[in-house]
């Protein structure tokens, strides 16, 4: 496997981990700001409908960009933020707007990942090398997925929160190896 792929799916846990601890929680923090179950959907419609518009247009920007790798960590930055805002969000409106900058993110990130990812993969190894990737993304959501929960009622919300923000920071982190990597 290549050093970019490894520093891809390295960068993506620490997402996943972050993702995973809120992922089954989530309707229940969107009760704490006010909401209910309509709010939950209409936040991640917002999200969806936010990233799936950018990211045609974004994909193709990004087919033309010479430093693809900047452009992950700029997703990877952005959705980092993301993870921060939820320390401020207090009503709806708040993480509707949280929403919608976690779907920029996204649309920065995902068609770019991606393309470096393939790029990387192994010849006949296509199948595996993705694999690897969807192996790891369903193992860390169900280990974070358990420890979410639990964190969250022995510590509350914040303290999940600062916990998803250092993961995904430290994923950023991870990140800028791929700018190492190309300047080689």
């Amino acid at each position: 496997m290549k050093k970019e792929m490894k520093v891809l799916i390295s960068a993506d846990v620490m997402f996943m981990l972050a993702g995973g601890l809120f992922g089954p929680i989530y309707a229940l923090f969107v009760e704490d700001i006010g909401g209910g179950l309509a709010v939950a959907g209409m936040a991640y419609s917002v999200y969806c409908i936010v990233a799936g518009i950018l990211i045609y247009f974004i994909g193709k920007f990004e087919d033309k960009f010479d430093n693809q790798e900047m452009l992950v960590v700029v997703g990877y930055f952005i959705l980092s933020i993301g993870y921060l805002g939820y320390l401020f969000v207090s009503s709806p409106l708040h993480l509707y707007l949280l929403q919608a900058l976690f779907g920029v993110g996204a649309a920065i990130k995902l068609p770019v990942y991606r393309g470096i990812y393939s790029m990387n993969l192994d010849k006949g190894k296509f199948a595996s090398e993705w694999g690897i990737w969807d192996s790891f993304t369903y193992i860390f959501w169900g280990i974070s997925s358990f420890l979410g929960g639990h964190i969250a009622k022995a510590y509350g919300f914040r303290f999940l929160f600062l916990i998803m923000f250092a993961l995904t920071f430290i994923g950023f982190l991870i990140s800028l190896a791929l700018l190492l990597e190309k300047k080689k």
